[in-house]
């Protein structure tokens, strides 16, 4: 039953010194307050009781979830919340770049990277004072069942829009295999198999590949900085100009402009247009892991708050870099004409050039491999919203995946736009994950006696919720207007 569930305190084991105190104190005014019949005595119930991940007061013995000790290294941690961070929204921040310029860029960047560290701050306190590794649950201690949904809908709309990103991709060869074929095929024999994994901490090595893919994606864009000359022409004018098999990449006798006398070619600190609004929204959602925060904190070897937010720090440090490093060679590349999807832009110099294919597979196999971390916490918020009470069962898990997956196949197939997609659900799901849900779960759960609603850190976080409320409607109504006023980009696919 669910009100004996915001009374339970699961999973007390790997706390920081005070955290489980605190937790049991709570529990035992929550159980006074709710007249339980439970003895003070009964050592051996509360030991079973404290064991368990998730309540639940039909069974207290019923294996849930995480019945289990955490065994994943911190390195493995760091690689899977790396990998859930990481996906392909790394493609889209040159086009960021160029509609915000560079310095506009970092500053924004830094501040949203700053932000998502400290709401994990807050996720992982939370989590400390009741005892509770779950998103889901977090939201049912703090306002009960509305508390619950809103936090179970928010992070399926969040990761099945991350998944969609993350198959949309172009084919590799497109008179080779068509793309909704390899969505498919990819779906079925890839991501299926991982997707069935029972524990986030089996998919540390796909995620430690994943990310060395997105390294030399990286360092390709680095390269191509050098290589691409400035202003680029379209595949299909070189072909007339210079022949079949020459690009201006790879012809040094083009025909060549200075960078002095094409303004085109000329790198902005700052710029501020219509697809400025599609910025925020994009970096938002580039930095979003808080839904498999909880569950790779559950899994660590020896957790402790204190480990887990340099699990955070290290991986946001990271994916900062890369981000920033990815964006502004890739911006310099193409100045003003970058598109939304970076490597689509390659392709317009030479659709055949062998290192791009390479990095084309090599970033399809990263945002693959991203897949089924993003996955696991949606099959739990599922579990959560329609079957809390129910134990593990193999085939209710096989089926969520499955049905899952058929679902993204869909919209990935039928879906018009990536960069729409990014400024839609950044502006929604995004804001609430990162800014709203995390602050007002801190306010509600920490007690008063601890922290007063009037102290600093309370009132930081009330600030932290408004700007998720300010951010939201903002990014929303500046894509609105931007979508009815026919000037976006986003309306056309890539």
């Amino acid at each position: 039953m669910e009100p004996a569930e915001m009374n339970t305190i699961p999973n007390g084991k790997g706390h920081e010194a005070g955290e489980e105190t605190t937790a049991i104190a709570i529990k035992s005014q929550s159980e006074d307050a709710a007249h339980t019949n439970r003895t003070p005595g009964n050592a051996e119930a509360n030991l079973a009781e404290s064991s368990e991940f998730l309540s639940n007061a039909d069974d207290k013995k019923t294996p849930r979830f995480t019945d289990f000790e955490g065994k994943t290294s911190f390195g493995m941690s760091v690689f899977n919340l790396g990998n859930a961070i990481m996906g392909s929204g790394i493609l889209g921040l040159a086009y960021a770049m160029a509609n915000t310029g560079i310095v506009l860029f970092v500053i924004l960047l830094t501040a949203v990277a700053g932000l998502s560290a400290y709401s994990i701050h807050l996720l992982l306190k939370s989590s400390g004072v009741v005892g509770i590794r779950a998103y889901e649950q977090l939201g049912f201690r703090a306002f009960g069942t509305p508390g619950k949904m809103a936090a179970g809908i928010a992070i399926t709309l969040q990761n099945i829009g991350a998944t969609i990103c993350a198959l949309y991709f172009k084919p590799l060869w497109e008179w080779y295999l068509n793309g909704n074929y390899l969505v498919v095929i990819v779906s079925c024999t890839v991501i299926l198999p991982l997707a069935l994994m029972k524990q986030l901490g089996y998919l540390g090595y796909t995620s430690g590949f994943s990310l060395s893919c997105m390294v030399f994606f990286l360092i390709s864009v680095i390269y191509k900085k050098f290589q691409v000359k400035c202003p680029f022409e379209d595949f299909s004018h070189n072909r007339t100009v210079l022949g079949f098999n020459t690009s201006v990449a790879a012809d040094p006798g083009g025909v060549e402009m200075t960078h002095e006398a094409d303004p085109a070619c000329t790198p902005r600190l700052f710029n501020l247009n219509s697809q400025t609004a599609y910025t925020v929204p994009i970096l938002a959602f580039a930095f979003v892991c808080h839904p498999e925060v909880l569950p790779i904190y559950t899994e660590l070897r020896n957790p402790t708050k204190t480990k887990m937010q340099h699990v955070s720090n290290i991986s946001i440090g990271v994916m900062y870099v890369m981000y920033f490093l990815a964006a502004l060679f890739g911006y310099l590349t193409f100045i003003d004409k970058v598109e939304a999807e970076l490597l689509h832009t390659y392709s317009r110099i030479d659709p055949y050039d062998t290192l791009i294919l390479c990095v084309r597979l090599a970033v399809l196999t990263a945002v693959t491999l991203t897949v089924p971390i993003v996955l696991f916490p949606v099959r739990r918020a599922i579990q959560q919203l329609f079957f809390p009470n129910k134990t593990f069962w193999w085939p209710r898990h096989i089926a969520i995946a499955v049905t899952l997956l058929t679902l993204i196949n869909l919209l990935v197939i039928f879906a018009p736009n990536i960069l729409g997609i990014f400024g839609v659900i950044g502006a929604t799901s995004a804001p609430c994950l990162i800014f709203i849900f995390p602050a007002v779960f801190y306010i509600r759960i920490v007690p008063k006696e601890e922290e007063p609603m009037r102290s600093p850190p309370k009132i930081f976080a009330a600030c932290f919720a408004i700007l998720g409320v300010l951010f939201m409607i903002m990014s929303l109504s500046f894509i609105i207007i931007d979508w009815t006023s026919g000037s976006s980009k986003g309306s056309s696919g890539h």
